[in-house]
């Protein structure tokens, strides 16, 4: 989970893989740590995930880029 926190940190926005297959986009403005509870709290329009900061398995830089339709984003 900290290794997460750091990346976040260092990247700015992040795509993490759970164990249970599950992805999430993450961004520094969006995104809390609960290191005492380890939980990864994502804030979204459509409500707050939970996210088990220990279940995390992957971690993948995303990397901006120019988007030609709006509706593919």
């Amino acid at each position: 989970m900290e290794a997460v926190q750091e990346r976040l940190k260092q990247w700015g926005e992040l795509i993490i893989t759970t164990a249970s297959g599950e992805m999430y986009e993450i961004h520094l403005g969006d995104t809390i740590f609960d290191l005492e509870q380890r939980i990864i709290i994502l804030s979204t329009p459509n409500g707050d995930y939970l996210i088990d900061g220990d279940s995390v398995e992957n971690i993948k830089q995303h990397y901006g880029h120019k988007v030609d339709n709006a509706d593919d984003h």
